[in-house]
């Protein structure tokens, strides 16, 4: 559509945002291919340092509505000038999660997993196929440990975690604290629900705009534990937001006037204040720029560490998923490919799959150093 006219200038915001690696490479190669072909101009706007490198031949810098650095891309990212230059060459999501006590409590169990969405056609609108979304899956998650799962997009990755937590009808088994949950009924699972909770990939879309973070956050407790006193309930709503990072007296503001990392900390707050068990993290640090990763990776490090929280961690980002899990889960149309521990996952892929994932997505990262 933005090329229909021949234009002379792309302004290409953000085009890789929230896609997965192997996809991200794809769509890099095809605009390059476009620019030669069409001979035009190409306004890059990204978080993704590796992208910058890999597409640009100079580079600006802006903060706070400025420009604070400009120059040939290798110049700025060998020998950077400015401050926010650095801080921002240096933040990427670092290290690898503590090594964890080995347990045989399982918080969640899921055996033979399946979803499938009808393919229907004709007039009669008769199924003539299905899509395997999630094919057949068994995972066991143990307490205070992070699964992470990796792959492409359409993989059926958020759909996995989506049945986990019976937000859509699946086949199979699903124990969760030691409970089948699979056949529980609506008001059944009600009960069960403050106990799992999920954090979305968008934190512009998941936060309703018409209601206050604290009538955000407030609305869990409401629904699970009933009236209360107002006043306690807003005493950890604020205490709540401060575990998050965010200041307590900013419930009485409106999301649309955070930051997406503010946001996406209001979300966490949002599940955090139900103290769950599980937490299913889709994609919450798919939208953030590097800075702010780093610092989402951070918290739910220590929030994991002082409350000893289960996560299931989805995500097409490599890196993030290299810093927070402990095993690593990688499927390709609805079928896990590969799984076991995260460093050998990283260090030594067995299939032809995640070797082709590993190499999109650290051939970007060694561009940045």
């Amino acid at each position: 559509m933005a090329l229909a006219n021949e234009p002379d200038l792309l302004i290409a915001d953000e085009p890789t945002t929230a896609l997965d690696v192997t996809i991200q490479a794809q769509i890099l190669e095809l605009l390059k291919d476009l620019q030669e072909k069409m001979g035009m101009a190409i306004l890059l706007i990204t978080h993704d340092l590796g992208i910058v490198r890999k597409m640009a031949k100079t580079v600006c810098v802006m903060t706070k509505g400025e420009i604070v650095e400009s120059g040939e891309t290798e110049q700025i990212f060998r020998s950077p000038r400015h401050n926010y230059t650095k801080m921002l060459l240096d933040a990427e999501p670092k290290g690898l999660p503590e090594k964890k006590n080995e347990t045989t409590n399982q918080v969640m169990v899921g055996e033979r997993l399946k979803v499938y969405f009808p393919i229907k056609k004709g007039l009669l609108k008769r199924t003539v196929d299905y899509v395997k979304a999630v094919d057949d899956i068994s995972l066991s998650i143990p307490a205070g440990h992070t699964v992470g799962i990796v792959g492409e997009s359409g993989s059926g990755k958020s759909t996995l975690g989506l049945a986990l937590l019976k937000l859509i009808k699946s086949e199979g088994k699903i124990v969760f604290q030691g409970e089948e949950i699979q056949d529980r009924k609506w008001k059944e699972l009600r009960k069960l629900r403050a106990d799992f909770q999920i954090v979305f990939q968008d934190p512009y879309s998941s936060l309703s705009p018409r209601l206050s973070v604290g009538q955000i956050i407030e609305e869990g407790l409401l629904v699970h534990e009933g009236k209360g006193d107002p006043a306690e309930r807003r005493a950890l709503i604020s205490k709540t937001l401060e575990e998050v990072g965010i200041d307590g007296d900013a419930q009485d503001r409106y999301p649309h006037e955070f930051s997406g990392g503010q946001r996406q900390r209001i979300s966490i707050a949002r599940a955090l204040i139900l103290k769950p068990a599980f937490i299913v993290l889709d994609e919450p640090t798919s939208a953030l720029d590097m800075s702010v990763q780093a610092q989402i990776v951070d918290l739910l490090r220590d929030l994991q560490k002082r409350y000893n929280l289960t996560y299931l961690f989805i995500s097409h980002d490599l890196k993030v998923v290299r810093a927070l899990a402990d095993t690593v889960m990688v499927m390709k149309d609805g079928k896990v490919v590969e799984q076991g521990v995260a460093a050998e996952i990283f260090d030594n892929p067995q299939t032809t799959y995640t070797k082709t994932l590993m190499k999109a997505a650290f051939d970007l990262a060694t561009l940045k150093q």
